[in-house]
């Protein structure tokens, strides 16, 4: 068996690895996007509510309310599940989120960020015009609910602090609520509307057309054991099935993966995954949702996929690896019904992922210290589908030596020690 030969091997076909290819191709490299599965968008990227998050200045920091941290504890809560035998490994790794959590920690990383969320929706655009797939974004934006009058104050007030930044949003009644999506019920005390983020009724179908964009231009895509890799004479080898893959540089897309690359090589990155999990439903009768909806104090969102709609859940504190407990999907089920009308299940079982985060909620964007030729692009915790593009085209500028748009010291390794 020969050896098939690049620029720049890949590794992952998530959101953020073909965004990374797409852009290291259009800087004229060679590159060959490696995946486990046959095709891109098969894992974490599948698995979201499809916001391309362009008004979320600030990330989901830890909360510091005691009354909300006894309810995490009590494990009762439908947005935060824990597992027991979890936590002596996540406990450290939380309170280092906890610390970087403070007003100073969280304002650090919003103002870090801030450069790639303005950028996000942009660039989306410029890949979906590309791909030729118009259909995948819908311009609607997304509404947050709030069910007592104290989070709705609060969520007001958050809008306000992030006006300063460009953010938009519109402050509804019950009235405007009931005009923007006739067929919710509840006791509300108001929304917000944040009408500037995108929407990606199929975010797996929208990370397949980018990867048939990036073979269309000339690009590979091979299914491979990305945790083959070495480090040779000619640059990193991965076994491929037909021969050796080689490359002069090679990208850590993995996502919750990542660690079984980086640990091997020496490095103590803390990644840690916070689990979600979903389930489509049809939708009942004639009822219609036409954005995604937050129902902030209950923790699930609803999501108007191709699919049917989405039921998404909060964060879900487990092993990676850990068997699937569906327990939020339970508890929040009867809540969505009561406030839209859902049907049958589409699925049998509810889809789980892995949202891969660090404590200070910034992914890695960076070229790894010790090893030549190897680069970090993972840990974007909660927007992997906004940041993808945006993080690829950074990525990219780094290894060809062009300027990049913005300072990456904010995203480097090195700032783990």
């Amino acid at each position: 068996m020969g050896e098939l030969k690049a620029d720049v091997l890949v590794l992952g076909a998530g959101m953020v690895g073909v965004s990374a290819a797409l852009h290291l191709q259009a800087r004229g490299r060679n590159v060959v996007l490696i995946d486990k599965h046959e095709r891109a968008g098969e894992e974490t990227s599948y698995g979201n509510a499809g916001l391309i998050e362009c008004a979320s200045v600030f990330p989901y920091m830890f909360p510091r309310d005691f009354s909300q941290l006894l309810k995490y504890a009590l494990n009762r809560s439908p947005d935060v599940h824990y597992h027991l035998d979890a936590l002596p490994g996540f406990l450290p790794w939380m309170m280092r989120y906890f610390l970087n959590s403070s007003p100073a920690g969280a304002l650090r990383s919003a103002m870090a960020a801030l450069p790639l969320i303005q950028r996000s929706l942009s660039e989306h655009e410029a890949l979906i015009e590309e791909a030729g797939v118009p259909d995948l974004l819908r311009r609607t934006g997304w509404i947050k609910l709030f069910r007592a009058e104290t989070s709705l104050a609060k969520g007001i007030r958050e809008l306000e602090r992030d006006r300063a930044y460009g953010v938009t949003g519109d402050v509804l009644d019950a009235a405007a609520i009931a005009v923007r999506e006739p067929n919710l019920s509840g006791d509300f005390a108001g929304a917000i509307h944040w009408p500037a983020p995108g929407f990606i009724p199929d975010p797996g179908g929208l990370a397949k057309a980018y990867a048939a964009l990036f073979l269309r231009k000339g690009g590979r895509f091979i299914a491979a054991d990305a945790r083959t890799l070495v480090q040779g004479d000619g640059g990193w080898r991965v076994a491929g099935p037909n021969g050796a893959l080689v490359g002069r540089d090679v990208v850590v897309a993995l996502g919750p993966w990542s660690d079984q690359i980086f640990r091997p090589l020496g490095y103590d990155i803390p990644l840690r995954t916070k689990r979600g999990y979903h389930l489509h439903l049809a939708p009942s009768g004639n009822a219609v949702l036409h954005h995604p909806v937050l129902d902030s104090d209950r923790g699930y969102l609803l999501a108007p996929m191709n699919r049917g709609i989405r039921l998404t859940t909060g964060a879900e504190f487990a092993r990676r690896d850990a068997p699937p407990t569906p327990v939020q999907i339970e508890r929040t089920l009867p809540m969505a019904r009561a406030m839209f009308p859902l049907g049958d299940p589409i699925e049998s079982q509810p889809w789980m992922g892995s949202r891969p985060c660090l404590p200070d909620m910034l992914p890695v964007i960076s070229r790894a210290p010790r090893h030549k030729g190897l680069w970090f692009d993972f840990g974007h915790q909660h927007h992997g589908l906004t940041l993808g593009p945006v993080s690829g085209r950074l990525l990219a500028d780094m290894i060809t030596g062009q300027s990049p748009f913005t300072d990456p010291k904010a995203f480097s390794v090195e700032r783990f020690g």
